[in-house]
């Protein structure tokens, strides 16, 4: 059965704060310009917004599940603050050659596969035809495809204008996604 709600799936690193590889630290935080306008016209128009985000660093064992789960707890508060909200947060931890222990596998949730799309298109009763998904690299834009989510866009902040390539969208600022999305 297909689900009634609209989505809007978002990576973290590269979408919701520039990428620095492997973020843990609250103090690290920046964040990308236009996520919080973004979120807020997304919500106010009736969107679901969730994050799914790879967190193979917590699988290499360079930041803990509680340390992670502090700074998304903290990053949710900024989201409220500017007048938008988190819906859920969906994390893979793991990592099929550098994860330790049972982080060590080849999971369903680790993007390019869609199983943190999934879990959230049957936890929030999502059509994937109503849907968007935002990442910053090929990964993400797959597992959007790979759920079945129609408008798939990976920002590419080098300035080229917005244009389609290989079945996704590519657009320099969120500004610029707000714009498509019609928010």
């Amino acid at each position: 059965m297909m689900g009634t709600r609209r989505g809007l799936i978002l990576d973290r690193d590269g979408v919701i704060n520039v990428d620095i590889n492997f973020l843990h630290r609250i103090e690290d935080v920046v964040f990308v310009d236009g996520i919080f306008d973004l979120v807020r016209a997304a919500k106010a128009a009736g969107y679901v917004v969730v994050v799914a985000t790879n967190q193979s660093g917590i699988g290499r064992g360079l930041y803990s599940e509680a340390q992670f789960q502090t700074l998304m707890a903290w990053m949710g508060e900024q989201f409220v603050a500017h007048g938008g909200a988190i819906d859920r947060v969906y994390f893979c931890p793991h990592h099929p050659t550098e994860g330790q222990g049972e982080y060590r596998c080849d999971c369903a949730c680790r993007k390019p596969k869609p199983g943190m799309f999934l879990q959230a298109i049957a936890e929030f009763d999502l059509d994937p035809a109503q849907c968007w998904t935002i990442g910053d690299n090929w990964r993400d834009v797959e597992a959007g495809a790979n759920a079945g989510v129609a408008n798939r866009v990976r920002i590419d902040p080098t300035g080229t204008p917005v244009h389609q390539a290989r079945g996704h969208w590519v657009a320099p600022t969120l500004a610029e996604i707000q714009r498509m999305m019609g928010l």
